[in-house]
């Protein structure tokens, strides 16, 4: 009788596990449309969509795609958020919306997250108040430009080490327009001349500090493609920002890493 009866038990709560698991896997495709351009996207929504919720959009890195923001999923789910991941035209040779990086344009990505953030404002679904944007590398400084433009939109912001260097590392490449070859290889990724012609744009236009919400940043002590000094100072022109810095971290964070900085964004947003 006991063992038919743990039995039942087991039984009981292998269910309920599997009910939250099926609650919490709340993943559909959504493609949001700017202009000509289609952008590709998941969206995964809390458990409970009885009432208005709000939205993360989470924007990749250089090459990157939505994959990788698939680690936020839970994370967010479980305060009540849903998560936008989406892989921007242009920014990725995987891009499932154009994957022709000789048009990847910083300023076109820009243009892009203000189109989804429009479409989720014009949601039933989702709460206007409650739109974060998080980004990171080359996403992170999209992210920041695009929350300084239209900064009463955004309720928060996390940039997970923003390339704010991208400017400066492209200029020292190619001190003047002329120097510029019609492709570039990054990291054996094909680039055009497009994207290096605005960076000057983005160096005289793109401060942030007209966003005044709060603001985290999250970087590595030990990175080698975006040095931390770039966060330390672009923190001071947030007007409400706090850094915080994860020795020994690089890059792309490791598993213990990414565990730390998704507790941080976390309690930032709860």
């Amino acid at each position: 009788m006991g063992k038919s009866n743990n039995m039942k038990r087991i039984f009981i709560l292998f269910s309920l596990t599997l009910l939250v698991v099926v609650a919490m896997a709340q993943d559909e495709e959504l493609i949001i449309k700017n202009g000509e351009r289609s952008i590709y996207g998941i969206i995964n929504r809390p458990a409970d969509t009885t009432k208005p919720y709000g939205v993360v959009i989470v924007s990749h890195g250089f090459n990157g795609t939505h994959h990788f923001a698939r680690t936020y999923f839970e994370t967010l789910a479980e305060i009540g958020y849903a998560t936008y991941t989406f892989d921007f035209p242009c920014g990725s040779i995987y891009s499932r919306s154009d994957n022709n990086t000789m048009n990847m344009s910083i300023l076109d990505e820009v243009s892009d997250v203000k189109a989804i953030v429009k479409h989720f404002q014009q949601s039933s679904e989702i709460d206007a108040n409650k739109i974060v944007l998080i980004g990171e590398s080359q996403g992170g400084l999209v992210s920041a430009l695009t929350a300084a433009q239209i900064p009463d939109d955004i309720e928060k912001l996390v940039l997970i080490y923003p390339a704010f260097c991208i400017p400066d590392d492209w200029k020292a490449r190619y001190p003047a327009a002329e120097d510029i070859p019609d492709t570039t290889r990054l990291w054996n990724i094909p680039l055009g001349r497009k994207y290096m012609l605005e960076l000057d744009k983005i160096q005289r236009e793109g401060r942030v500090d007209t966003y005044v919400r709060p603001t985290l940043i999250i970087h590595g002590s030990a990175d080698p493609v975006v040095a931390l000094r770039y966060s330390e100072e672009y923190v001071k022109q947030f007007k409400d920002a706090r850094l915080v810095v994860l020795h020994g971290a690089g890059h792309g964070f490791n598993e213990d890493e990414r565990k730390t900085s998704n507790a941080l964004v976390r309690g930032f947003l709860k």
